[in-house]
């Protein structure tokens, strides 16, 4: 099969991969359980915020925070996921903060990271996950309304996120900042233009961030998921079985769809004294999309 014909596989699925929701139904035969963590108290005594935490990835990387230590501080715009997550996670023995903000709203940005590093005391972990996708259109055809409502969210977010969690967090001496991207930062679709410059950009932010701070205790780095299971991911497939299995058969060297928890254990490691030497950088996990292309 050649390149060519193998990159025709990747239909719009992948503009759903790296988003912030999960859906909890099955993936099919071919789907592995993602290993837990019994908890080592990699973050014990930190505080971390994420953004986009209601649930996906952001809600996964929320319990797994929390089970390593960490204080957690979530946001997002939907009040009962948020409080359900919270609740969760509280009752499991974690520390959790739900804070119901829109990261394209400068001012709640600001109030929502404000009032987690007031209530635990310091930042040191930011995990800016929130984004979104949208339709698969030509450049030409792409309206500034739906250009500009992909990048506030996946870019102008960010950035707004970052600038306020900086000063928190060289006041608390170091800590590492991490950026959900996607697949689409290295080798996009047709269609595709807003999603993928959206998620591309977030490299530049990350290394800009590396050589601001990085003599002042500050990492940032960059995930980028491939197909993950998410409502996104559902929704652009139509939860279709027929579609799901086309997906995970794009994968070509897992051959499966990833999981969310996956995920959040890669952001977890960039978030933790493990990957201490690491920033500026960006870590592809596909399943193996891209190599076989």
């Amino acid at each position: 099969m050649t390149a060519i014909t193998r990159r025709e596989l990747l239909g719009a699925s992948l503009a759903a991969a790296a988003t912030t929701a999960t859906l909890a139904t099955g993936l099919g035969t071919a789907q592995a359980a993602s290993p837990r963590h019994a908890g080592r108290g990699r973050l014990a005594g930190k505080v971390a915020i994420i953004t986009g935490a209601t649930s996906g990835i952001g809600r996964s990387a929320a319990f797994a925070f929390a089970r390593e230590g960490a204080s957690v501080g979530f946001c997002g715009r939907r009040e009962a996921l948020g409080r359900e997550v919270e609740a969760a996670i509280r009752a499991e023995g974690g520390k959790a903060m739900f804070v119901r903000a829109d990261v394209t709203v400068p001012e709640q940005v600001r109030d929502f990271v404000d009032a987690v590093a007031d209530h635990y005391g310091g930042l040191h972990v930011a995990f800016n996950n929130a984004g979104i996708t949208g339709r698969f259109q030509p450049l030409h055809e792409l309206d500034l309304d739906t250009w500009d409502r992909i990048n506030a969210t996946n870019t102008r977010g960010v950035f707004v996120s970052m600038k306020h969690q900086i000063p928190h967090m060289l006041r608390s001496g170091g800590g590492s900042i991490i950026l959900t991207s996607s697949l689409h930062e290295r080798s996009t679709r047709p269609g595709a233009g807003a999603y993928a410059t959206s998620k591309r950009a977030l490299m530049g932010l990350a290394q800009a961030a590396a050589l601001d701070y990085g003599a002042r205790g500050i990492r940032a780095n960059v995930i980028a998921p491939g197909i993950i299971d998410t409502p996104l991911f559902r929704g652009a497939t139509g939860a279709s079985p027929e579609m799901v299995e086309q997906s995970r058969q794009k994968v070509d060297a897992f051959k499966r769809i990833g999981t969310p928890e996956e995920i959040a254990d890669v952001a977890l490691w960039l978030a933790s004294d493990e990957s201490r030497y690491m920033t500026g950088s960006s870590v592809l996990a596909d399943g193996g999309v891209l190599a076989g292309l």
